[in-house]
């Protein structure tokens, strides 16, 4: 059964009936974002802690707080339940006392984009739905051609011409149909333009992570929060450090962190602070600017080594940036020379290897340690939400190679310095 009760567009506040499935507001001149909303009365009913924590973690563990309504629906790679970790060595080396890494690089496609996509395909499937399509620099993609490789589905994908060849790998191995594109600058995106055409002439069910073009896959990272909150012994981080792309990740938590307090589990919620690329940060200028959440300006002209948060355009910035607002936390921008150390640190003192998209929140908590605007004896959530692996060419162009020697002692001494 489901707990929906309405589909809602914020922008305009139009309702619709969850029985429709519209795939965004359908007001003349608005076509934003419909949100989804429960029934948290009748949740309360049938969700309680000791119920949920006899339940192993996963994103399915969370069925009635998801648009789904039959689990003989659900889509699924075993997505969800990843590790918690305790920092030490990293933690020491910041002078933080507690801080705790979200690892979703454990996600069946390396990120966290699992969390949408097996949503978003599995309410295709509920409807009947067998052609999907997204616009994605990559972990999106992947994650949908991914799922509907599972569910038989044919699968569109548009990315630009800067995704990385890993990547792109992945889609074709997955069977997904791959376009690139060209002209990712001046605040347009050519593969959104072209999905949201495409989808209109050929009936194909858009799914990109992002909720303007699809409500029902923008429910899955609140998972995030709700797996955090568990593993957490239903505590709460004094604050989170979210990297920004589009927004569905920060956005996505904070419903999740809202949806446990209203449903009496937890008490408070954690600061959200939001940390962009600085060459891509529309959401912090909005931030900085005070700017009405549906008045971002986008990005004239996106570049970073963290290209999979070089989305000119936030596509859910009005929910992230509210949420910064109502959690009285902040937004920052950090440039690729802290991103890139980032991942070394990450890798170097917790063994966990991350796309420099996936670190930019730990370079945003490096950057408000190093100006005093942090305080070390807080609670502290960062993630790291893709692997390194799907981003070798950033790495490759900063190591040296190893040079190859005979197997000699001598030579092993003289090359290691022993």
């Amino acid at each position: 059964m489901s707990y929906v009760t309405r589909l809602h567009c914020p922008k305009c506040n139009t309702d619709y009936n969850p029985l429709e499935t519209p795939q965004f507001c359908e007001t003349p001149e608005c076509g934003a974002r419909i949100d989804v909303h429960y029934d948290y009365s009748r949740l309360q009913e049938v969700l309680s802690k000791k119920i949920l924590s006899a339940r192993s973690l996963s994103v399915w563990s969370y069925f009635e707080l998801l648009p789904v309504s039959n689990r003989a629906n659900i889509v699924s790679l075993g997505e969800g339940g990843t590790p918690l970790v305790k920092s030490q060595r990293l933690a020491e080396a910041l002078g933080v006392r507690d801080l705790y890494i979200k690892d979703e690089t454990r996600n069946p496609t390396w990120s966290f984009k699992d969390r949408p996509m097996t949503v978003g395909v599995s309410k295709a499937n509920e409807q009947g739905t067998t052609t999907l399509a997204s616009a994605s620099s990559g972990n999106a993609a992947a994650a949908l051609a991914a799922y509907c490789a599972r569910a038989g589905f044919t699968c569109f994908c548009f990315v630009p011409d800067i995704a990385p060849m890993g990547k792109i790998a992945q889609l074709l191995l997955y069977g997904a149909k791959v376009v690139r594109l060209k002209g990712l600058h001046k605040g347009d995106d050519p593969t959104v333009r072209l999905l949201r055409e495409a989808c209109s002439t050929y009936g194909w069910t858009p799914c990109p992570s992002f909720g303007p073009f699809n409500p029902y896959q923008a429910e899955g990272p609140k998972t995030l929060a709700y797996e955090i909150i568990e593993q957490l012994e239903w505590q709460i981080p004094d604050v989170a450090y979210v990297q920004v792309g589009a927004g569905g990740l920060l956005g996505g938590q904070w419903r999740g962190f809202t949806d446990f307090m209203t449903l009496g589990l937890v008490e408070t919620q954690p600061r959200m602070v939001a940390v962009q690329a600085s060459g891509c940060a529309p959401l912090v200028q909005a931030f900085e600017t005070n700017r009405d959440i549906f008045d971002i300006i986008p990005c004239a002209s996106p570049h970073s080594v963290a290209e999979g948060l070089c989305d000119p355009f936030p596509w859910d910035g009005d929910l992230a940036l509210l949420a910064v607002r109502e959690s009285k936390g902040s937004a920052i921008a950090v440039n690729d020379d802290k991103i890139l150390h980032a991942q070394e640190l990450l890798a170097k003192y917790e063994g966990i290897f991350a796309e420099p998209s996936g670190v930019t929140g730990l370079a945003g908590l490096i950057d408000r340690l190093e100006s005093g605007d942090q305080d070390p004896s807080e609670t502290i959530l960062i993630e790291a939400t893709g692997g390194g692996l799907k981003d070798q060419d950033i790495v490759i162009q900063r190591i040296t190679t190893p040079p190859v020697i005979e197997p000699d002692l001598k030579q092993l001494q003289k090359t290691l310095g022993l």
